[in-house]
């Protein structure tokens, strides 16, 4: 295919509690009281230096265990199950996706040596990590109150899971 590129190293995994697909939470940011560990990998450590100084990193991640294999174009969002809801994969945040690139907003705890320990646990254990971007306001914040969609009209509870949503 045109424009694709290599398979990405990861620059480590995370270590989380989480095993099981529809059991772990559908977003970081509704998941904010779970901790989890990034563990880098060793030729990457260095990278970790100044990250210490700031509250909020993205992650990003890759999907390697999809519930799915493929991706359908549109599909029904784990927030829309009940309704049968069906959206494109680009207006959706769900895993299956057509390159399965997770991105997490986590809460920064800690940084030390090689691991990373953060709050806000959306990923399975031992997911590969590809980058790890640090949350800067005056970049990542959108001006005024954007649209957001189907999501705008859409409760996410604390710590909801695919299956509570089945």
């Amino acid at each position: 295919m045109s424009g694709s590129s290599e398979r990405l190293p990861a620059i480590g995994f995370v270590r989380t509690a989480r095993t099981e697909l529809e059991r772990t939470p559908v977003q970081a940011s509704a998941n904010r009281g779970e901790e989890g560990v990034l563990e880098i990998e060793p030729e990457y450590a260095e990278g970790l230096a100044g990250l210490a100084g700031f509250d909020y990193a993205w992650l990003l991640s890759w999907l390697d265990r999809p519930d799915r294999p493929g991706a359908e174009l549109t599909q029904v969002p784990y927030l829309l199950r009940r309704e049968r809801r069906r959206m494109g994969i680009f207006a959706t945040r769900g895993p299956r996706r057509v390159n399965p690139i997770g991105l997490s907003l986590v809460r920064l705890l800690e940084v030390s040596g090689r691991t990373v320990r953060f709050a806000g646990v959306d990923l399975l254990d031992g997911t590969p990590v590809l980058d790890l971007k640090p949350y800067v306001t005056k970049f990542d914040r959108p001006p005024g109150e954007p649209r957001c969609g189907w999501f705008d009209g859409v409760v996410v509870p604390e710590g909801v899971t695919p299956e509570d949503l089945a």
